[in-house]
């Protein structure tokens, strides 16, 4: 008699199944239960068919072992805090208010501190006329975006802010990003990717976004050393003819505070056919008359021809920007994944980001800048007063090199509970060995603040054994005794010659 159950069923998944289908409902059919009581036989077995057909069982496959997946985590972090290189994000609330900046509350009981490493360079994120345009577009235009560009997050102060920029930096046209790091992962991604043979010319010191996007390109690259145009000319003059190329370089580098030698790179680029993709991500609202970077202020931007920036550090918002000609602009608007499907920026960022490319592009804004390198140069030579170690840098950035992963975070926490923030600086983002405390001091840091600054910078260098070579003795140089004071180095602001923007 057939089985009503089976027969209702296909049969091919009969034959494929039909084992784990008696081993499951067998019990329940009254002739096969039957059968397994009265026969005293093993109830996973069918007392007809002692061994199931080979086209029952053969794709049913016993689970084997499964990856250690969290194990394989755990010894992945464990690295890390052997070597000293896992990061601990701080709980630190940046404070805006008046009287409060640059401080900050600190960890649980809300500790007050003084933050040394922010990129919000010169305050413009707690600047008034940066909070009230960024607060009117929220009562206007709500917090989001909406989506892409191309499905409903393209609006008029979009367009806007794209025109401010390439007007900034003397282009014809500009695209904005989400971060930065998207921009210049994407746009290098794109153009080398696109254009046939294209070689890239990389700087040994490049930021990790362009580093990610000309590994993302899959281009053939050349890395000459940092920030040195001779071993540039020497790559490019092995270089086929006829191909495109692009030389790849930053102006003021992140974590040493150097600044290239940009009119002798990009000639050199120029002589050999290649297009200069130029990261003035640590310059933009520092330098120059209206805050466009170091090409501006040497009159170089016409070398340029591809700038990428930032709005999340000295314009002190978020988002990231390249501007060049028209037709390049439009090729990665159309091209390029990392623009295409994103969410684009909102509101308020558009608007505060607007409002603060206007801001530090007026007198006020230099003003700003001038005051910003006066606290620069009083904590450069209150470090050198002291005998504290400091690397050689010619731009706002100030680094303190302390060898060893270990040593650094020791005295970072060291001065975190005398009341100073700043993280330490190690591995990937600086080489092995070359650890360091990064100090970015603005117009808003005190003389007052400096000096507590070095005070328990020299106590930390103590109470962690790293020995340095000490000028001062509580306050006073330890050969005469004569007390130490630095004045602030202001000076006025530059008198350009004023020509129509």
């Amino acid at each position: 008699m057939p089985c009503p159950f089976l027969g209702s069923m296909n049969q091919g998944f009969v034959r494929n199944y039909g084992s784990a289908l008696l081993k499951q409902y067998g019990n329940l059919c009254p002739i096969l239960s039957r059968g397994f009581r009265s026969l005293g036989v093993d109830e996973t077995k069918c007392p007809f068919i002692q061994e199931a057909p080979k086209e029952m069982t053969e794709d049913i496959k016993e689970s084997g072992p499964t990856y250690q997946y969290e194990k394989f985590f755990s010894e992945q972090i464990n690295a890390k805090k052997k070597d000293y290189s896992y990061r601990v994000f701080r709980k630190v609330s940046r404070l805006a208010a008046d009287g409060m900046y640059p401080q900050a509350l600190e960890g649980a009981d809300n500790r007050r501190v003084t933050v040394w490493c922010a990129n919000d360079y010169l305050g413009a994120s707690r600047h008034p006329v940066v909070q009230d345009a960024a607060i009117s577009a929220i009562k206007s235009y709500g917090t989001g975006a909406g989506g892409t560009r191309n499905i409903a997050g393209n609006s008029q102060m979009t367009e806007k802010l794209e025109a401010e920029i390439a007007k900034l930096h003397k282009k014809p046209a500009a695209l904005i990003f989400s971060s930065c790091f998207v921009a210049n992962d994407a746009t290098l991604s794109t153009l080398a990717k696109i254009m046939p043979g294209c070689i890239v010319y990389s700087d040994a010191g490049n930021h990790a976004s362009m580093i990610q996007g000309i590994r993302n390109s899959r281009a053939p690259k050349h890395i000459f050393r940092h920030n040195d145009p001779n071993h540039l000319r020497e790559l490019l003059s092995a270089s086929p003819a006829g191909v495109p190329k692009l030389v790849v370089f930053e102006t003021v580098h992140s974590m040493s505070g150097a600044i290239c030698p940009l009119e002798e790179m990009c000639d050199i680029a120029h002589e050999h056919g290649a297009l200069t993709f130029v990261d003035e991500v640590h310059a933009v609202g520092l330098y120059g008359k209206h805050g466009a970077g170091i090409g501006e202020e040497r009159g170089l931007e016409h070398h340029i021809d591809i700038v990428s920036g930032t709005l999340g550090k000295a314009f002190g918002n978020v988002g990231g920007y390249i501007a060049g000609s028209s037709l390049l602009i439009d090729t990665i608007r159309s091209l390029a994944p990392g623009f295409i499907f994103t969410t684009a920026l909102p509101p308020p960022t558009l608007a505060g980001s607007l409002a603060a490319i206007r801001l530090l592009a007026s007198g006020e804004g230099r003003s700003m800048r001038a005051k910003h390198q006066g606290i620069v140069r009083y904590l450069k030579l209150s470090l050198l007063i002291a005998g504290l170690p400091q690397m050689p840098s010619v731009s706002h950035i100030v680094p303190v090199p302390i060898t060893g992963a270990d040593k650094v975070a020791m005295v970072a926490e060291s001065l975190m509970k005398r009341g100073h923030y700043v993280q330490a600086i190690n591995y990937p983002t600086v080489a092995r060995g070359e650890e360091r405390l990064r100090f970015a001091p603005g117009p808003h840091h005190t003389p007052e603040m400096i000096d507590s600054l070095i005070t328990a910078l020299i106590e930390s260098f103590h109470e962690n054994n790293i020995s340095f070579d000490q000028f001062m003795v509580n306050g006073a140089c330890r050969e005469c005794s004569m007390e130490y004071k630095v004045d602030v180095a202001y000076e006025e602001p530059y008198k350009y010659t004023m020509i129509a923007a």
